[in-house]
């Protein structure tokens, strides 16, 4: 195995010469070539403009009416020159896919072909307008069918809700067509079962949605308890909503048999498709008797995702569910011509929709990037995607078992993801020093603390495109991390130290982050900023 370990730290070593990153302060607070980098108002000089605007003209003042500012806008006054060297400053502090691998475990960081971004920027495709006559956007339309056949293709179902806008909105509208399909039949029920292994997301959408949930425990080997979900299904229960493969990295072998039971029952199946990915070209989700699924057509199907977007979550339906599709939907007419069927046409072409969730017609730049990669790599070559996902997740599991505890090791071969727990760390190391140590190693860590089943859970997810060259280089530093943490090296408990910024309080920035710039109180005898032009 070709080890790196870009610190050049070793046990024998002793502690690096770091002592909390102040060993050796620079003047400047840059470390090397890494500059310190302040926030832009604290760059701004009162004065300084990159622009020059001419003055507005008074026939524009009465036509803004109320709506004129009556106190100049608090801008950072920067000349051009700084501004630029701002902003690409703060670019290079940015880790992204196209700098190294990215881990993290449950979110994949997908590679993203150039080929996608240059058809997504086409002028037809990127300057069109939502509100455009129809037979302008013919071929933004047919992008839109074509996708939507593909999806339904690769997963055996009868219809697809493009309009949603990411994972968790998918969810939802998945929810509503089950609780339309449900009312449809006046059959009001109460309850959605959502098993330990599933994702965060589930139960909070489908008490988002009314519903009452209620916990199915996970067997030893990390899935669904299905003698527990059984026994647990009645009258009041509108649906399961499970992950598959689930958050522990399995696939969740007895999906048929959960599909049925909770039909039998009288209930409806939701899956959450965010790790379609591992079995994309293999499973067809229909086939195991899902109702609803969506999925992450920025993680499947391409495109790095991260801070809320883009994110694209069309829904796939079942026969039983495709009536009770929302608005709107693209369909042809009887001159071929493609049509967007919107409230108007609602009545005589979708009575039973029950409505719509969003603006327009979902996320238009996704649908081009997520066609581009399914039309370049083909049906065999999702496939491979599949497999080599698999197979990546697998090489890392199996490189690191001897020196990470894996819980569900014994549990057959994990899909996209492998999970680690803190159980083999010794007392006083956690799951957050080998995170921290990770940055330190020159890696975006891993999704930590999740998912629940698991103490101290470390979810490492390997993208299908890395190279056997690239995971080595991960796994070494992995392994170098835990060999560390058991010889006691007491620095791992303040990593990262090579990083612009240490060790954060995380608590205090997730319950109280501060996301605002306001100017601090001025001296005693100065002139506040809201004086010389700020608000």
């Amino acid at each position: 195995m070709n080890s790196i370990n870009r610190s050049g730290w070793k046990p024998e070593m002793g502690a690096p010469d770091v002592h909390g990153g102040e060993a050796s302060p620079t003047a400047s607070g840059d470390r090397a070539l890494n500059l310190e980098e302040p926030l832009i108002f604290e760059l701004r000089s009162e004065g300084k403009c990159g622009v020059d605007f001419d003055d507005v003209p008074e026939a524009l003042s009465p036509a803004l009416a109320k709506f004129a500012r009556k106190a100049p806008v608090d801008l950072p006054a920067l000349a051009e020159p700084e501004t630029v060297r701002h902003y690409t400053r703060l670019s290079r502090q940015n880790y992204a896919i196209d700098l190294g691998p990215f881990p993290l475990g449950s979110c994949t960081m997908k590679h993203n072909p150039r080929l996608n971004e240059a058809v997504a920027r086409m002028p037809g495709f990127a300057d069109i307008h939502p509100l455009q006559p129809m037979d302008t956007v013919q071929g933004a339309y047919a992008v839109i069918e074509q996708l939507s056949d593909w999806l339904m293709k690769l997963t055996n179902m009868s219809a697809v809700a493009m309009s949603p806008k990411a994972g968790a909105h998918g969810e939802l509208c998945g929810i509503l067509c089950i609780r339309a399909a449900l009312e449809a039949r006046g059959d009001a029920r109460e309850v959605i079962l959502v098993p330990e292994s599933a994702h965060g997301t589930n139960p909070a959408t489908a008490a988002f949605a009314g519903y009452r949930v209620e916990d199915i425990p996970a067997t030893k080997d990390g899935r669904v308890d299905l003698q527990a979900l059984k026994a647990r299904l009645g009258p009041d229960v509108a649906g399961v909503m499970i992950t598959n493969p689930n958050t522990c990295g399995l696939f969740e072998r007895d999906m048929k048999a959960i599909s049925d039971a909770v039909h039998a029952a009288g209930g409806l199946v939701y899956c959450d498709g965010a790790n379609f990915n591992a079995i994309v070209g293999k499973v067809r989700p229909g086939d195991l008797g899902i109702d609803a699924m969506h999925i992450n057509l920025h993680k499947t199907f391409s495109t790095p995702h991260g801070g809320g977007g883009p994110g694209s979550g069309p829904v796939v339906l079942s026969a039983a569910l495709a009536p009770f599709a929302p608005i709107p939907f693209v369909r042809r007419d009887d001159k071929g011509r493609l049509r967007m069927v919107e409230e108007r046409q609602c009545t005589d072409q979708a009575p039973q929709s029950f409505g719509r969730m969003a603006a327009f017609h979902g996320q238009m730049g996704m649908f081009t990037r997520a066609l581009t990669y399914m039309l370049s790599h083909g049906a065999d070559g999702l496939r491979q995607v599949a497999e080599d996902a698999v197979l990546n997740a697998n090489y890392i599991l199996r490189s690191l078992d001897d020196v990470l505890d894996a819980p569900f090791a014994d549990a057959g071969p994990c899909m996209h993801e492998a999970l680690f727990s803190d159980d083999d760390l010794p007392e006083g190391m956690t799951t957050l020093d080998i995170a921290k140590g990770l940055i330190d190693e020159g890696f975006h860590p891993m999704t930590v603390y999740f998912p629940l089943v698991v103490h101290g859970a470390m979810l490492v997810e390997p993208t299908e495109t890395e190279s056997k060259m690239g995971l080595d280089r991960l796994i070494g530093s992995l392994r170098s991390l835990a060999q560390r943490a058991k010889a006691g090296d007491e620095t791992l408990k303040s990593a990262p130290h090579f990083a612009p910024r240490r060790r954060m309080d995380e608590t205090r920035a997730a319950r109280k982050p501060v996301l605002t710039w306001k100017a601090p109180p001025s001296p005693a005898g100065e002139p506040a900023l809201c004086e010389l032009g700020g608000s």
